[in-house]
């Protein structure tokens, strides 16, 4: 596992199986995964990565999987943050490395910021995010669209069914986000 993680098979592998993702709808979300009082206290360096995305709330210490699925409900891209840290601040960076030009992004409230959405625009794609009830001059949201978004939802159940993801026992966060790349694997497979 760690020399297939350190190589980078595992994500060529993971990359190959969805390059004919169908990005005609592209769901972005997050999940929070509760962390394992083992996992904390892993070393820094350049060997093990300055910083090992463990956020502390008032739920202890958790990791966030932001996600983008396609239209199938197949995993596209993954990044980590603490589980701390708001959807809506690590959008753009994972956004920015999938191709959306000419997708229609499908995100909740979380997602509806005005850099958010003008950077789908400049990127040539759609969205169709919900705004939230406070915003002065809400914007168009197709909710018959907007019912595909489940597809993430039922990726993440998928996903949790590994108790090795469900909980992060990992102490670096280059495991734990190849073993969520494994997962993905083996559920594309199935």
């Amino acid at each position: 596992f760690c020399k297939w993680r350190d190589d980078g098979t595992l994500l060529r592998i993971f990359q190959e199986l969805n390059a004919d993702a169908d990005y005609e709808n592209l769901c972005i979300d997050s999940t929070s995964i509760k962390a394992h009082p083992k996992s904390a206290g892993a070393k820094k360096g350049l060997k093990f990565g300055k910083q090992q995305f463990i956020g502390v709330s008032h739920g202890g210490k958790t990791t966030k999987i932001h996600a983008v699925v396609d239209a199938l409900g197949n995993p596209v891209h993954f990044l980590l943050t603490g589980g701390n840290i708001f959807d809506a601040s690590a959008a753009i960076d994972l956004l920015s490395e999938v191709k959306i030009s000419g997708s229609n992004i499908l995100g909740d409230k979380a997602y509806g910021t005005k850099s958010i959405r003008a950077y789908i625009a400049e990127q040539g794609a759609s969205y169709t995010i919900p705004p939230k009830s406070n915003v002065i001059k809400p914007w168009f949201c197709d909710f018959h669209t907007y019912k595909e978004r489940h597809l993430i939802e039922c990726f993440f159940n998928k996903l949790k069914v590994f108790r090795r993801v469900a909980t992060r026992y990992d102490k670096l966060a280059v495991s734990f986000l190849a073993f969520v790349h494994l997962a993905s694997i083996w559920i594309l497979l199935k």
